[in-house]
């Protein structure tokens, strides 16, 4: 059942995929209605699906061209700043009310790189462009210089380490080490309220769904076959004549859109967004999310992402001092044990379940019955 629903171009997990993500957002339409679930529970999916796609995002890279990105939550602070920005300059233009951090700051305005973000397109391009620029440049430089495995993720998770820094600064702009927050309207809507939790989560689950069934397209045809082909043998690929650093700089920026665009997605539901969006170790979450699913297969990320989110969220409120161990053991599992996630998971139970029939045709031969 795992080793079906996990399959890269098998139709039926994508499809009991997508009836999933049709089936939670018929709940959160039902929730606009008044008669769907609880406002936490629905801040809870939208988290999940923002962390899914980012998933999503990550797994296109490494699972389908096997480039290894600890610096991924670079991408995801990218939107996920530019969306705090959009929301508090939206917030000032409809309330009056000035950022807390520039009150700190004893700012009388907000920075001249701020001009035009109170307008959602205008964000949301500058969110995309800034994301692909920033992902065109470290990928060309670093793929045209040969640069990969171990040392391309060192240099992924420098920059994300660099970006934090930077961000920590309180003159930059961006809320410093407090970050930002007080974000109060959005698209019209009381933050807050159910209604806007509903949309935002409806909006994360809608946007999930169009990114798998995207992806899905990209890896299945003939841009698929290359990347497989450049993760395998990328020596023999080139010797055919195609150019597979531009192949890798190309997925390398649509892998940083779709992270950027979780990113916008997620900082309105928790209301915040810190220099903590661009710690190593969220970079590190995302690919425990996706070996854990298993790589290579963007459903097996989409689950692995939300299975231990979910772990997460619970355990945050159960033994919230028990979650790094929990996340160190499941990367030491995931590393010595299954290091293809839940595909391995399956194939184990089915060679189990096959030995126990095996075992059990082999007591019922009359040939091996004692005297």
């Amino acid at each position: 059942m795992i080793r079906s629903l996990l399959g890269s171009s098998g139709g039926t997990g994508f499809s009991l995929t997508l009836a999933a993500l049709a089936v939670t957002a018929a709940l959160l339409v039902a929730t606009l209605a008044g008669v769907g679930p609880s406002g936490f529970l629905v801040n809870i999916i939208g988290q999940l699906a923002a962390f899914a796609l980012l998933a999503l995002a990550l797994d296109l890279i490494w699972g389908y061209l096997g480039i290894l990105s600890l610096g991924h939550g670079l991408f995801f602070a990218i939107g996920g700043y530019v969306m705090a920005m959009h929301l508090l300059m939206h917030s000032f233009e409809t309330t009056g009310t000035v950022p807390d951090f520039m009150q700190f700051m004893g700012w009388k305005e907000f920075p001249a790189y701020w001009a035009g973000l109170g307008v959602f397109p205008y964000a949301l391009a500058v969110a995309l462009v800034l994301a692909g620029v920033v992902a065109l440049v470290t990928g060309w430089v670093s793929f045209r210089s040969r640069v990969g495995g171990v040392y391309f993720a060192i240099i992924t998770q420098a920059l994300v380490y660099a970006a934090m820094l930077l961000m920590f600064r309180n003159d930059t702009g961006f809320g410093g080490n407090n970050g930002m927050t007080g974000f109060s309207v959005i698209f019209g809507l009381r933050m807050g309220t159910e209604t806007a939790s509903a949309v935002l989560a409806l909006a994360s689950v809608v946007v999930l769904a169009l990114g798998l069934v995207a992806t899905r397209a990209l890896v299945s045809g003939r841009l698929g076959r290359l990347m497989l082909a450049t993760r395998d043998d990328e020596v023999r690929l080139r010797s055919l004549g195609y150019d597979t650093i531009v192949l890798k700089t190309g997925v390398w920026v649509v892998s940083a859109l779709l992270a950027a665009i979780a990113g916008m997605l997620y900082v309105p539901q928790v209301g915040i967004v810190n220099p903590r969006i661009l710690s190593p170790e969220l970079s590190l979450e995302i690919a425990v999310w996706v070996a854990i699913g298993g790589r290579g297969h963007l459903v097996g990320a989409v689950i692995g992402a939300v299975l231990v989110n979910a772990l997460k969220f619970w355990l945050s409120f159960a033994a919230p001092d028990v979650w790094p161990f929990i996340l160190s053991a499941l990367i030491v599992l995931v590393v010595l044990v299954f290091p293809n996630g839940l595909l391995d998971l399956s194939r184990g139970f089915g060679a189990l379940k096959a030995r126990m029939r095996r075992e059990g045709v082999a007591s019922l031969d009359p040939r091996r019955a004692g005297p």
